[in-house]
């Protein structure tokens, strides 16, 4: 077939790739410079000397099957690129646990948690047997602070909530419980190395984006940046994208721009896609040249005065030293009070969160960057979009039908599962 993808983030790279190793002629139109959508490195400016940054601090998991199999394919060295670690909430006064792969290394992880009381492990342990005597499932109406209730107030500010905020960039008291199990289910319970944290080594361009558009333009499709989408008609079994004919479609666009796309010809799908709710993630990065932090991933306990709930080293990590990603999610009372205010808390944050000593010089403000749209809000009892739209018509993204939430691994499925929706098509 002849296959137009409309949206070269994640979700579209992951489309166009499974197109062409499946024989299609590929097209893949991206309105941005270049291709990576949410997840890509942006020019640098005067500020920091031109540096590229990434437009947010993305982490995957060893979970994170399908993403790792994309980058593989289109010739990343996947060990080189990311830092396996283990998953740990490491907090700089210390508190924090690990937890290992497995009933044996969560137990063993639960133990041996630092800040966390006798009871509050047991409690924990509880409710673990219960959810994995439920199949990892519960009730769709329940929040995550529904489904944890009974739980310390310790463990939850040091485990429960980050987590929750992490994995879903929702609020534990607005966020899906199902969803959030899924994914406790997925990490702790998938398999050797399927809680591991895989950090990025290099900026996220170079993660996929760059490499997949080379191999999408050896394979023989067509990448076309700078050109956003007027519309898309239906001609008998067929579809036209700017009136140029071709066979299937696949938005692999945000929802909005799917919304609008194909509102003339699936309202209710339109409809339904335009509805959704999001939540942003503030990115904040420091310079402080020869400082470290605990560990390359340092959880921080989030308050009013105090917006980030997580730390990177990009020096740690091998990247840039001394340059430091402080990472807001569920930002949105941080969005109202600016940006300007938000890179001030968070340096102050910053120097009141570590030991004396940690910073040799006072970290500076790099550059504060905010997606305001970066994952949809993962609410309990949500109704996503289908990817099915129309026969040779479908939908690609983060945001689509499907068990994961807003996360990397959730937009490569939903790339590689459309093109089998076309296919299914006829």
């Amino acid at each position: 077939m002849k296959l137009v993808v409309v949206g070269g983030g994640w979700a579209g790279i992951a489309t166009a790739v499974r197109a062409c190793e499946a024989g299609h002629e590929v097209m893949l139109l991206e309105m941005a410079p270049r291709l990576g959508g949410r997840a890509r490195s942006i020019e640098g400016d005067a500020g920091n000397g031109g540096e590229r940054l990434d437009n947010g601090q993305h982490i995957l998991i060893g979970a994170y099957r399908e993403t790792l199999e994309l980058m593989a394919v289109v010739g990343c060295d996947v060990e080189s690129l990311l830092a396996r670690l283990p998953l740990e909430l490491r907090y700089p006064d210390g508190r924090g646990l690990r937890l290992g792969a497995g009933p044996t290394g969560l137990l063993a992880g639960l133990l041996g948690a630092r800040g966390v009381g006798a009871g509050d492990r047991l409690a924990l342990t509880a409710a673990m047997l219960r959810w994995a005597l439920a199949g990892w499932r519960c009730d769709a109406t329940l929040s995550v602070d529904e489904l944890c209730r009974g739980l310390g107030g310790a463990l939850r500010a040091l485990l429960i909530d980050p987590l929750c905020v992490a994995a879903l960039n929702t609020p534990a008291p607005q966020a899906s419980g199902a969803v959030f199990l899924r994914v406790l289910h997925d990490a702790l319970l998938g398999g050797a190395g399927s809680s591991d944290l895989l950090l990025p080594r290099r900026g996220l361009s170079e993660l996929l984006p760059e490499p997949a558009t080379h191999w999408l333009e050896r394979a023989g499709a067509r990448v076309v940046p700078g050109r956003r989408v007027q519309g898309i008609e239906r001609d008998g079994r067929h579809w036209r994208v700017d009136g140029e004919a071709c066979d299937a479609v696949v938005l692999a666009c945000s929802a909005a721009e799917a919304s609008r796309l194909s509102e003339a010809w699936a309202p209710e799908w339109s409809r339904q896609a335009r509805a959704l709710h999001y939540e942003p993630i503030v990115t904040v990065y420091l310079h402080s040249p020869g400082a470290r932090l605990p560990a390359p991933m340092t959880a921080l306990v989030a308050a009013a005065d105090a917006p980030a709930q997580f730390a990177f080293d990009h020096g740690a990590l091998g990247s840039a030293a001394g340059r430091f990603a402080f990472v807001v999610s569920g930002a949105a009372g941080w969005i109202e009070a600016g940006l300007d205010a938000t890179a001030q808390a968070v340096l102050r944050q910053a120097q009141q969160a570590f030991a004396p000593g940690t910073w040799p010089t006072a970290p500076t403000l790099i550059r504060t960057l905010a997606e305001k749209r970066a994952t949809f809000r993962c609410t309990p009892g949500l109704r996503r979009p289908r990817a099915a739209i129309l026969p040779r018509l479908a939908a690609a993204g983060d945001y689509v039908e499907g068990a994961y939430p807003a996360t990397l691994e959730g937009a490569v499925r939903a790339g590689r599962a459309a093109i089998d929706i076309i296919a299914d098509a006829g």
